[in-house]
């Protein structure tokens, strides 16, 4: 059975990933803050602090190489001109671009071909209003993700980006988040998780080969 290595798949987008890939026959190795119980034999949570790169890379030892790797943890801020902290934008950029380096870091030089590299970003990658930090972190990883494509394409594995508009998860309920309201997509309503999870299946088939170094946006039509 393929075994894959989703991040914050205790919640939102990562957990649908999760659930996903288990209807699939897919082995998930989940690894996040909190330990996730699924009822699955094929599921193995594993407490890790993202923010933490000593700790990452400790655990990252201890697991085998995956087929494919998804690295949907995130956290959100949104802050106007004037209120920006140093603080703040060391945690986006530690969870979002550092985590993702470790992980690709450890892992790329022994995945076989037909391997997988998915990264959740985000469609605000383009810019956003009053979350500047954000965006920042979710931009380097599109330059990121498209360099690790460049070089892993001769040895047939794929990196990519699933950029989703506003999603229906509790990172849209976090403290902070009133200071930048998700805009409506012209669709009426927020994209579910599942659809990303759905998108990120696709890209792991063998199908899907021969899409690498893209970011895939969707976003119910609020880029138009």
């Amino acid at each position: 059975m393929p075994h894959a290595i989703v991040t914050g798949a205790s919640s939102g987008i990562g957990e649908a990933i999760t659930g996903l890939l288990l209807e699939q026959g897919w082995t998930v190795t989940g690894l996040s803050r909190r330990i996730v119980t699924r009822g699955n034999p094929r599921f193995q949570s594993v407490s890790v602090d993202l923010m933490n790169a000593e700790a990452l890379r400790e655990t990252l030892k201890q697991l085998d190489a995956p087929q494919a790797i998804i690295h949907a943890s995130g956290m959100m801020a949104a802050a106007p001109l004037g209120a920006l902290d140093c603080e703040t934008s060391q945690r986006l950029w530690t969870l979002h671009v550092y985590a993702a380096e470790i992980l690709i870091n450890h892992f790329a030089p022994r995945m076989d071909a037909g391997g997988r590299i998915i990264v959740i970003g985000s469609r605000t990658s383009r810019g956003a209003a009053n979350r500047s930090q954000y965006v920042a972190t979710k931009a380097a990883l599109v330059g990121m993700v498209r360099s690790w494509a460049m070089e892993l394409a001769p040895r047939g594995i794929t990196a990519n980006v699933v950029a989703p508009g506003a999603t229906e998860t509790p990172m849209l309920t976090q403290p902070g988040r009133e200071a930048s309201t998700p805009v409506m997509p012209p669709i009426g309503r927020l994209i579910k998780p599942q659809e990303v999870a759905a998108l990120v299946g696709f890209l792991l088939q063998p199908e899907a080969g021969a899409i690498t170094g893209q970011e895939m946006v969707m976003c119910g039509g609020a880029s138009l």
